[in-house]
């Protein structure tokens, strides 16, 4: 298996890595996604394909089991290296639940990390998009070195552009982006939030 990591931002220190498990509102968690997801997180994609194919470039297919297990490996390795963190949000109530996949992506520089998200269709309209993107938010921002996060989502998918306008994120800007999923209309909106830099 090819190792593919994104290395456009520098690695955290060694040892420094965001919690593996956060507590959200409402009996969910977010958790590190492992091994022991590859089953039911290979579920949720499918049963979700229709929903994330308008907005998500990688759901034009269902992904096999094998697929789902290599890029759960693509993970691993990413949140070892301090490149990328992939959680999962599951019921406290139901261990190994999958209601949506989230994650910390060290691809926009230094000094950043991108919240990215989906949530099942079943669990749409509760918020959990929210909770998990701030409780994502304030982890990543106590991060040593890590003083801004970002959120990207196309100009037309409403849903997601909630998300960080509840959290008080600021849109920073518009960029035009090449369209890559059906319903995009290749501007990408960059919501922002930011911790004061000191200066040495």
């Amino acid at each position: 298996m090819n190792r593919v990591i994104d290395q456009t931002a520098p690695p955290l220190p060694t040892g420094v890595r965001p919690p593996e498990r956060l507590a959200l509102p409402g009996g969910v968690s977010l958790r590190r996604r492992t091994a022991d997801d590859i089953v039911p997180f290979n579920a949720a994609v499918v049963r979700n394909l229709e929903h994330l194919r308008p907005w998500m470039p990688w759901a034009v297919s269902a992904p096999t089991l094998e697929r789902t297990g290599e890029m759960t490996e693509v993970g691993r390795l990413a949140w070892e290296d301090g490149t990328d963190f992939l959680y999962l949000a599951g019921l406290d109530a139901a261990p190994g639940s999958v209601l949506g996949a989230f994650g910390l992506h060290g691809r926009i520089g230094p000094g950043a990390l991108e919240i990215g998200y989906w949530v099942d269709l079943a669990f749409t309209g509760r918020g959990i998009a929210t909770d998990a993107a701030a409780a994502l938010t304030a982890a990543a921002l106590e991060l040593p070195g890590i003083h801004r996060t970002e959120i990207h989502c196309d100009q037309a998918n409403a849903a997601s552009a909630t998300v960080p306008r509840k959290l008080g994120y600021r849109l920073d800007r518009v960029r035009q982006d090449p369209i890559s999923a059906p319903a995009e209309t290749g501007r990408k909106l960059i919501w922002v939030k930011e911790i004061p830099v000191e200066e040495p």
